[in-house]
């Protein structure tokens, strides 16, 4: 597979992009989001997603993330496979403050969104994400640099059968707007292997 730009189709457009074959440039617009339900009780689903289908059920999908100009509480940019309003996820890093950013994963299922968190530096910058797909399971994994990733989540998405959608995202959810850059995206082979260890439990 290859990642073919000129095969994404927008999910809402955002302020002004710019699409190249080996760069995509967002402009957020302000009061945009993805997050269903879930302790905060509202619903938000208007952030711009760029995303290309496929019936592959293994693959994985990386992408280069540049944030340079986030300065706003909740700005965010990076990984998406969005099926509907109600049953996605996504990966990226969210400006909390000038002291340090949330980098995380949240996935939507049956319209219940679930946010796992870790807090980095605020003079963190660039980050590499990694999507990768085992039929309806799926790992979400970031680097620093591109070469090393560490995993972020594994999770189940339950309408994640047949085709899917996938590419990356970036919005504003407060009074703010700031430019997104996605580089080096690359579709390969499933870098997450199939599990070697404890053997599925016998059916009764």
């Amino acid at each position: 597979m290859k990642f073919e730009t000129e095969k994404l189709e927008w999910t809402r457009q955002p302020e002004s992009c710019r699409i190249a074959p080996d760069r995509i440039e967002i402009v957020t617009k302000p009061h945009t989001d993805l997050w269903q339900r879930t302790y905060y009780h509202f619903r938000n689903d208007n952030a711009p997603v760029l995303q290309m289908s496929t019936r592959e059920k293994f693959f994985s999908f990386s992408v280069k993330t540049d944030f340079s100009e986030s300065r706003h509480r909740f700005d965010q940019c990076g990984i998406v496979l969005y099926l509907d309003s109600e049953n996605w996820l996504k990966g990226s890093v969210e400006y909390e403050n000038e002291s340090f950013q949330h980098l995380g994963s949240v996935v939507t299922n049956h319209g219940y969104s679930d946010w796992a968190t870790t807090e980095i530096p605020a003079d963190v910058k660039s980050m590499w994400y990694r999507l990768s797909r085992r039929e309806d399971d799926f790992c979400i994994e970031c680097s620093e640099d591109g070469v090393l990733y560490h995993q972020m989540r594994v999770c189940h998405l339950h309408e994640a059968k047949g085709e899917i959608r996938f590419g990356i995202y970036a919005c504003s959810p407060e009074e703010s707007s700031f430019r997104a850059v996605f580089t080096n995206m690359e579709l390969t082979e499933c870098k997450w292997l199939a599990h070697d260890g404890q053997k599925p439990d016998k059916e009764v």
